[in-house]
């Protein structure tokens, strides 16, 4: 994958915990909708981890976590906070996934897809590695709904953090839709920084 952001991520990691913190209630909401569709039986794949704020909250609720990021002081700082027999963490490119086929009854990749360079490379691996009829779970920033959340992307990428693909909620669920997946669910929460929370099933060919 291409570096994209990967400087801003390693850059920080030590600080993501408390920037976050103000997206607190978004988080919630992603991580109360989670729960209501992971199960013990379930293993699941986490892209874009970053530094397992969602993966220390769902992990009780499946049988075995692998949770990956890019960003090597990410993960290095997950690992630091987390311990889990369930839970796994390791750095990973979430466009060249090293799983087998067919091993993963879940993925997660939150808030990630529209700051990847190559989105459509992600899902064709996340494709791969789902079981037949798996889930994808992939909450992710609509910020183009608004013409606030226009502006503050334009802000981002004005500081040097590249938004590359700037969706509505609609489009961005047209997206998943023509990648390979069908749309089960779909949510859009918040005001200015509009989320747009969805699951999918893989589409088996």
């Amino acid at each position: 994958m291409s570096n994209g952001n990967k400087v801003f991520w390693d850059k920080w990691a030590s600080r993501y915990d408390r920037t976050m913190s103000g997206s607190q209630n978004t988080y919630d909401f992603i991580i109360r909708e989670m729960k209501k569709t992971l199960d013990r039986d379930m293993t699941v794949l986490e892209l874009a981890c970053g530094t397992g704020l969602i993966s220390e909250k769902i992990v009780g609720n499946v049988k075995m976590l692998e949770a990956t990021d890019f960003s090597e002081d990410m993960i290095r700082k997950a690992k630091e906070k987390i311990h889990s027999v369930r839970l796994h963490f390791s750095v990973q490119d979430a466009t060249n996934l090293p799983y087998a086929p067919e091993t993963f009854d879940a993925v997660i990749i939150s808030n990630a897809l529209h700051i990847m360079p190559s989105p459509d490379k992600a899902l064709s691996g996340i494709a791969r590695v789902l079981k037949p009829n798996g889930i994808l779970i992939a909450p992710t920033f609509t910020m183009a709904d608004t013409f606030i959340g226009r502006m503050q992307m334009r802000i981002m990428e004005l500081s040097g953090f590249k938004v590359y693909n700037k969706w509505t909620s609609n489009e961005y669920l047209r997206y998943l839709s023509s990648n390979g997946f069908s749309v089960t669910k779909s949510y859009t929460v918040g005001k200015a920084a509009k989320l747009t929370y969805a699951e999918a099933n893989k589409i088996n060919k």
